[in-house]
């Protein structure tokens, strides 16, 4: 009898199996057939695969299930039959792998992004890995395999599903990165790990991308953050084009070089992705021997782990003091009221840039005002926030019903603000918390109200701490608010918020304040505000609530960083006031401190910077009056494209090649730009802007994922380019027919399956010999520059932003 899944790997590191693809392919699965589908029609085959990887010493079989959602199989027609074909795979694994090895019931990314960069709900998906979670847990998996995926918010939804389905299953959760340590949407390893340790993962790591070098570096990151096992499951190195073959050259001695740093990082589970065979499995299975060690996860060190899909913050004694962004709130503030009452966006935007640039930690985001669909605007304003900025956020409501909605709609593990120790407010948010896998907001009140000494407000804390362990909330993850109570009315009041900030940070618990509160009602409020805020750090205060425009806030936090060590070497410090005369009136650097600002290119001045503004900020709501205003001055549908709406774009570009924008935040600017050129078309009586270039595009015949290519053609068309979209698994005659008769100057093909890269050889061939003199470019996750120079493509791109600019200058030549 095994023993425990999760209790063998605490044990033992246990070996996963290789590749699925290309071992059905080697045993007949034709191109654009259902690898799926092979577990009615030809279970045998799929068990042959099982049973050599079982040979070669794999603990972990994986079912052939990668595929195995609605919206997969609905491509094949096959949409009917997700609980048969899920639930077959798991019999079939099960039956190859007896009492020799455990079951992982495998599942894959829809091949859609979640909204607002994509168009599936987060209901939608969590609907479509229930079903297919539902059943592979009622096949009696061992385990579920999240694998292969691109976006954060994708295998939340995913995670959460599945958590709501079994409490208890092991769940591995495994993310795909690119060379430069980010997802394809911008998520660092880091802030993975944070988000799926929240939402319940028992494993974390990361498969197929990278070889094992680059697998390495990404698990180092995740180990910083989390004290969770980790798997590795890397390529046998990067393929390449042999023969007319798509391989993969990595060795079975090259798989296993890594092994004892992994095993030192608490690496428990060990497989193969693309490329992997059986003889890498073995090869990992004999190096494995005789080194096995019991697994120790680090302490917990107390800090609250905040992420984004793009970022992550630390609250804790070891980290500066957090800054939460408080400007967000529509509490005495009428324009932004009135814009959420409009269903309007523009006051959220503007003040999500300008505290994050100032050096806010998080952003509180509050959007009750009377009159409104409460749930329904704090969607809005999530889904504004995470593609304007990557700072995490603080969703900050009293309606459960808002909270959901938010955590429904964010990226990453959010802080909700707040619950307190009032039984109405316990059962109400501690359940979302556990489901949705974020940290809380700790108020110190209680069903009696607010006690008046901290020893009270202390008792509250515990109270919630001990309500919170009983839903599997961490100590960790509390952030307990001592209160502030304005001086003015309550003359102990800094005196009780100060000592309950001293009490909880001996029981080791986080803790925030509203700071400016403390100052109502008086005058020069900021002096009060920054004086009682330098006081509460030094009570051991590890965040705030603050107002990050007002600069004593401000030159008191960097201040006290720098007293407190928590400044190295003065480094924030310096940035802000390098340069000012001693005894200056202090004028901090924006963003110091904090994040680091964005250096931007110097923009056209007028309606023009307005409008190339717009695009880079994506001011949706904005973008079209703008367009209006910049006709009403005189200026010709084409000198708006191309002096300001390109430009904008074109600025949006250059930070993504930094690093400083990240693909929500391209799509967020590309919508904006089909606004305004939907608008300036009809300028045109109904005829297009002048075209630069007619490009066909298309994902090659076999395969059926499009995300890419979708991304690719909406920049094209922002960027003045005809398109031509063939869609997903097009056989190369139909990418012929429709290359000839629509005359077009290049032709792109897309592929994300290492199974399908070598349709991409044909397409080129067939065009080639043909006689077509389109260019080609190709791209997706699995191709590279080597293999794009192997199978003759002009042009090869790692990611749509440098197709757009790529393909430009070779048109241009």
């Amino acid at each position: 009898m095994k023993m425990p899944f999760m209790q063998a790997v605490k044990e033992r590191v246990l070996v996963l199996d290789g590749a699925m693809g290309t071992m059905l392919q080697e045993r007949g699965l034709k191109a654009g057939q259902s690898p799926e589908e092979m577990n009615l029609t030809a279970p045998e085959v799929v068990a042959g695969v099982h049973r050599a990887y079982l040979e070669a010493g794999a603990d972990i079989i994986v079912t052939n299930t990668f595929g195995g959602t609605k919206a997969k199989l609905d491509h094949y027609g096959l949409g009917d039959q997700v609980e048969r074909i899920n639930a077959e795979a798991v019999r079939i694994a099960r039956e190859v792998a007896g009492e020799s090895a455990y079951v992982a019931g495998s599942i894959g990314p829809t091949g859609r992004f979640v909204e607002p960069v994509g168009d599936m709900s987060f209901d939608e998906a969590h609907a479509l890995f229930t079903e297919q979670a539902k059943a592979l847990i009622d096949a009696g998996c061992d385990a579920i395999s999240l694998e292969t995926f691109l976006d954060i918010k994708e295998i939340r939804a995913a995670l959460i599903a599945i958590r709501e389905l079994s409490a208890d299953i092991p769940v591995i959760t495994m993310l795909t990165f690119e060379e430069k340590g980010r997802s394809v949407l911008g998520s660092p390893p880091e802030a993975a790990a944070i988000t799926l340790e929240a939402a319940g993962a028992s494993i974390i790591g990361s498969n197929c991308g990278l070889g094992v070098d680059g697998i390495y570096d990404i698990l180092c990151a995740m180990r910083k953050v989390t004290a969770l096992p980790l798997i590795s499951q890397a390529n046998a190195g990067l393929p390449i084009l042999k023969d007319g073959v798509t391989v993969f050259p990595g060795t079975p001695d090259e798989m296993t070089a890594y092994h004892d740093r992994m095993l030192g990082l608490g690496v428990r589970v060990i497989g193969g992705c693309c490329g992997t065979t059986p003889a890498h499995i073995s090869a990992i299975k004999e190096a494995l021997s005789g080194r096995q060690t019991p697994f120790i996860p680090k302490q917990d060190d107390g800090t609250t782990w905040i992420s984004s899909r793009g970022s992550f913050a630390a609250i804790g004694k070891k980290h500066p003091v957090a800054l939460i962004g408080e400007r967000i709130n529509p509490t005495g503030k009428k324009l932004y009221s009135q814009e959420l009452r409009e269903g309007k966006v523009s006051y959220i935007r503007r003040e999500a840039l300008e505290q994050t640039e100032l050096g806010a930690t998080l952003l509180d985001v509050n959007v009750g005002t009377p009159g409104i669909d409460e749930p329904a605007a704090m969607e809005r304003a999530v889904f504004c926030i995470t593609g304007a900025v990557q700072t995490p956020l603080v969703l900050d409501s009293s309606s459960p019903q808002a909270l959901e909605a938010g955590l429904k709609s964010a990226d990453g593990k959010v802080l909700i603000n707040s619950v307190n120790g009032e039984e109405k407010s316990l059962a109400a948010v501690l359940p979302l918390a556990r489901k949705y896998g974020a940290a809380l907001v700790c108020l110190t009140l209680d069903d009696v109200g607010i006690p008046t000494e901290a020893e009270g407000r202390v008792a509250v804390a515990e109270k919630i701490a001990e309500r919170a362990k009983a839903f599997g909330i961490k100590r960790s993850d509390l952030v307990v608010d001592c209160l502030t109570l304005t001086v003015s009315a309550e003359p102990r009041g800094a005196l009780v918020a100060l000592e309950a900030v001293r009490r909880v940070s001996e029981l080791g618990l986080n803790s925030t304040l509203g700071v400016s509160n403390i100052s109502f009602g008086l005058p020069c409020r900021p002096l009060i505000s920054s004086t009682f805020f330098s006081m509460a750090i030094a009570a051991g205060l590890t965040s705030a609530i603050v107002n990050v425009k007002e600069a004593p806030m401000m030159s008191a936090w960097r201040s006290a960083m720098v007293l407190l060590g928590k400044d190295v070497n003065a480094a924030g410090y310096i940035d802000a006031y390098r340069g000012q005369a001693v005894g200056a009136t202090v004028q901090p650097a924006a963003a110091a401190g904090g994040a680091a600002p964005v250096a931007e290119a110097a923009e056209p001045e007028g309606i023009r910077g307005r409008l190339a503004k717009a695009v880079i900020n994506g001011e949706l709501e904005t973008v079209v009056p703008l367009v209006e205003e910049a006709l009403a001055e005189g200026l010709s549908p084409m000198q708006i494209s191309s002096e300001a709406l390109l430009v904008g774009l074109d600025e949006v570009g250059r930070r993504f090649g930094n690093g400083s924008f990240f693909l929500p935040q391209v799509m967020v600017s590309a919508d904006t730009m089909k606004a305004a050129f939907a608008r300036l078309k009809q300028e045109l009586a109904g005829g297009g802007l002048k075209s630069i270039g007619k490009i066909l595009m298309a994902t090659v015949e076999g395969d059926i994922h499009d995300i890419g290519k979708n991304i690719l053609v909406t920049l094209l068309e922002n960027n003045g380019f005809e398109v031509i979209d063939l869609g997903k698994n097009v056989p190369a005659a139909k990418i012929l027919d429709a290359a000839r008769s629509h005359e077009v100057d290049a032709v792109g093909l897309s592929a994300l399956m290492t199974t399908t890269m070598a349709q991409m050889d044909k397409v080129v061939t067939l065009l080639k010999s043909e006689g077509v003199k389109s260019f080609t470019m190709v791209g997706g996750a699995v191709v590279t520059q080597q293999y794009a120079d192997e199978i003759g493509a002009d042009l090869y791109a790692k990611d749509a932003m440098e197709a757009v600019a790529r393909i430009k200058e070779l048109l241009a030549k």
